[in-house]
């Protein structure tokens, strides 16, 4: 690790059934086959904006304290970084991730909108374009749409970021039991005149064995195995079960997650808040998709990205919270990354630093941070990533995130 440090500009460098529902429980949709490739991705979206000087402290920066306030102060001391930053103490897990080489985090990282909409943010964070719904596909989508690698969406309903040309297989848990057997041959048996019908049937029952469930329990109630990560969760069950996917031989190779619940307008600093669990949510999770690709070998050849629409505002407000912002933090982490890092153009927390003197300023933008993973991990073409994938962002720079 090597930082250097600009004191003119006070800036710091660290670091150089897609058609039909199989399941109540597992509730499985499932797209055309393809060829298994060695690379795997992951997106997991932070929604409500996470406050990411919460999440990872600043503390070396001289106007940190003075500029946060009640929220400097942490009921355990933060695990530190490397230069002026640390992480927050409910991210130990991801701080040994850090200490081992596979964890890079990006600071002061945002996108070109500044509007601090919710919804306008996600909507681009999403589309990859730079205003909000000028596009209406996921960039996602489009950086998949001329390969064979297969994607799935760990929730009830594809997420924008891989709406498009393709399909998308999806999971997502219910408390209701799975069907039976018996059920799932009738079905089989309704469906065989119907090539759709009969081939998303067929891949969710495939992909669902895949995943570790003998041929007569194929509708069986899976919660079980993913209770032990409950303690993080419905994201702790949706990591775990994700790991299974992508580690299956000819599954799927691209997952995505989301959270979220990071909206912290009051009480920020509860130990016991919102912002509290859903960072032991976070850091659990990640840990558990870690645990669950290591046996198979599959988390040496895998890169997460954790992103969020917006950072928040850097003064605490009037609630002991923090109001929209715009920049905020960024975490890439997997075998395939070169972590140990923290990869920051700090802009520092003066007043006179801040974006309208009221937030984090932005020097990195993180569609860079996509792009070069798309490109060094997933081979995507970099005229392609500068057209079709992220129009307008042909300027941005490249970062070096992957291991040689």
């Amino acid at each position: 690790m090597t930082s250097m440090i600009d004191s003119s500009r006070r800036r710091v460098l660290v670091g150089a059934l897609g058609a039909a529902a199989l399941a109540p429980l597992s509730a499985l949709s499932f797209a055309a086959t393809s060829r298994p490739g060695d690379a795997r991705f992951v997106f997991v979206i932070l929604r409500g904006g996470l406050d990411g000087l919460y999440a990872v402290p600043a503390i070396g920066d001289p106007d940190f304290a003075a500029a946060r306030g009640p929220l400097a102060q942490y009921e355990q001391a933060p695990l530190t970084l490397s230069g002026p930053f640390a992480l927050h103490p409910n991210l130990a897990q991801m701080h040994a991730m850090y200490g081992g080489g596979e964890l890079a985090v990006l600071h002061a990282v945002g996108l070109p909108y500044r509007d601090r909409s919710h919804f306008d943010a996600q909507q681009v964070l999403e589309s990859g374009g730079v205003r909000p719904y000028e596009i209406g596909t996921g960039w996602l989508a489009r950086a998949l749409a001329p390969t064979s690698t297969k994607s799935i969406a760990l929730s009830t309903a594809v997420p924008l970021v891989l709406r498009g040309p393709g399909v998308v297989d999806t999971w997502a848990p219910s408390a209701l039991s799975d069907p039976g057997a018996d059920l799932v041959a009738r079905l089989a048996q309704m469906y065989a005149n119907d090539p759709a019908l009969a081939t998303a049937l067929e891949r969710a029952r495939a992909l669902h064995l895949g995943a570790g469930m003998p041929p007569e329990m194929a509708g069986a109630d899976t919660m079980g195995e993913a209770g032990k990560n409950k303690r993080y969760g419905n994201f702790g069950v949706l990591a775990q079960r994700a790991a299974e996917f992508l580690a299956q031989s000819g599954g799927p190779q691209v997952a995505v997650l989301e959270i979220g619940g990071w909206d912290s307008h009051a009480n920020e600093a509860n130990p016991n808040g919102a912002l509290a669990n859903g960072l032991r949510q976070l850091d659990g999770g990640l840990a558990a998709l870690r645990e669950g690709l290591l046996p198979s070998g599959t988390w040496n050849r895998t890169v997460v990205l954790v992103a969020t629409e917006f950072g928040r505002e850097v003064a605490v407000n009037g609630t002991l919270g923090t109001d929209h912002g715009t920049g905020g933090a960024a975490f890439v982490l997997g075998g395939a990354v070169q972590g140990g890092r923290v990869i920051a153009d700090w802009p520092g927390l003066a007043k006179r630093d801040r974006y309208e003197g009221r937030d984090l300023r932005i020097t990195t933008d993180l569609r860079a941070v996509i792009k070069s993973v798309l490109a060094d991990h997933l081979q995507v073409a970099t005229s392609a990533l500068d057209s079709a994938v992220f129009p307008g962002s042909a300027g941005s720079a490249k970062l070096l995130l992957l291991k040689a």
